[in-house]
């Protein structure tokens, strides 16, 4: 469907499209008022355009192993499913039998397609459950993250189960649902076992203070012993072997362009933990919903900090920062804090695409 487009330019489009949708937005709460028929008929169009887009345009990608990471291997995995390889069952059964059953009813690029669908619709889902007619800014703010891309096209299973998982918190009060959207979320990859227990702790303890400090403590703790804690998480088999594997590969393997403490990338990750803390303990904000997607995302990123030294450390980032949209978006749309809350919102939209803009044109470029 985009072949017309140069396979290299299939981030630089979609990144300055987010820019183009970014600075539109800034403009529109510059001068509407959120609840502005004008305004919600710009979001929700907006809002659906980008749906559509975002799913066919990663979905429909041409098949590149330099462009797109592992996409070459899933598509090579769907082909040999496709004439007759057995079912992997050593490994996340429940992506390989999603994979085995694709193969043989669609074509390589609809399997794309419907993957990308399970990685977006739910962002989507998410937050019309949550936001109802203001769906778009959570929606948008999930796109326009840091880590969105990457695991659109290059991580594409553990993407889809973290998509997974959000789309399970829709069915709170169907926990039935929920814990089925659970469980194939941990089927299509293990790690995701992490943010599901992390979110069952919040049914037993759900007073974000705590884990604030856990959050903090694991700062000096993985600067003091990040071998033991690599070693510690490893010798558990968190997961299974590929995933220990994960943590105590070389430094030649990684998918990070660099090892060893990542403070850029904790100041990324500390975007979260600021709002958090900022609305919970400056502004009171008090929202059981709220505790539990933060505590969540404090819990995972603190095991992220005590493993980031380890190369492939990014395979657990991304167990927290698929989070970081809602949690900072969430309190905005909820309740008013601000005198032009609006405008706020659209200010704190181009702050933080502007981390994802300037890491590719000035740091990865």
């Amino acid at each position: 469907m985009f072949s017309f487009l140069p396979i290299e330019s299939y981030y630089p489009v979609y990144i300055n499209i987010c820019l183009i949708l970014v600075l539109f937005t800034l403009l529109h709460t510059w001068i509407l008022k959120i609840d502005d028929s004008k305004n919600l008929i710009f979001i929700n169009f907006a809002g659906l355009f980008l749906l559509a887009f975002i799913i066919l345009y990663m979905g429909q990608r041409e098949i590149s192993g330099v462009y797109f990471g592992d996409t070459i291997n899933y598509a090579r995995a769907f082909q040999n499913y496709a004439i007759g390889e057995p079912i992997n069952e050593d490994s996340d059964l429940g992506w390989h039998m999603f994979m085995k059953f694709m193969s043989s009813i669609v074509s390589l690029s609809t399997f794309f397609t419907i993957s990308a669908f399970i990685y977006v619709f739910p962002l989507y889902k998410i937050s019309k459950q949550y936001f109802g007619e203001y769906w778009y800014y959570s929606f948008i703010m999930f796109l326009v993250s840091f880590s969105f891309w990457t695991y659109g096209v290059n991580g594409v299973r553990n993407g889809a189960a973290c998509s997974l998982f959000l789309w399970g918190l829709c069915y709170e009060r169907k926990k039935i649902v929920m814990v089925i959207m659970f469980y194939l979320a941990i089927s299509f990859h293990k790690t995701l076992l992490l943010p599901v227990l992390a979110y069952l702790i919040t049914y037993i303890y759900n007073k974000p203070k705590f884990f604030f400090i856990g959050w903090l403590l694991c700062i000096p703790l993985s600067l003091a012993a990040s071998g033991l804690w690599i070693s510690l998480f490893a010798s558990l088999g968190f997961g299974d072997d590929r995933l220990a594997g994960y943590l105590t590969s070389s430094s030649g393997e990684g998918t990070f362009s660099s090892t060893g403490f990542r403070w850029d990338f904790l100041f990324h990750s500390a975007f979260a933990v600021f709002a958090g803390w900022y609305f919970v303990f400056r502004r009171k904000y008090q929202d059981s919903t709220y505790n539990k997607l933060l505590i969540t995302y404090l819990i995972c990123n603190g095991f992220w900090i005590l493993v980031i030294q380890a190369n492939f450390s990014n395979r657990f980032a991304y167990l927290s920062w698929f989070m970081m949209a809602i949690i900072i978006i969430y309190p905005l749309l909820k309740k008013q804090f601000f005198r032009n809350q609006h405008f706020m919102i659209g200010k704190i939209m181009l702050v933080y695409f502007s981390f994802t803009y300037l890491m590719y044109y000035i740091y990865y470029l």
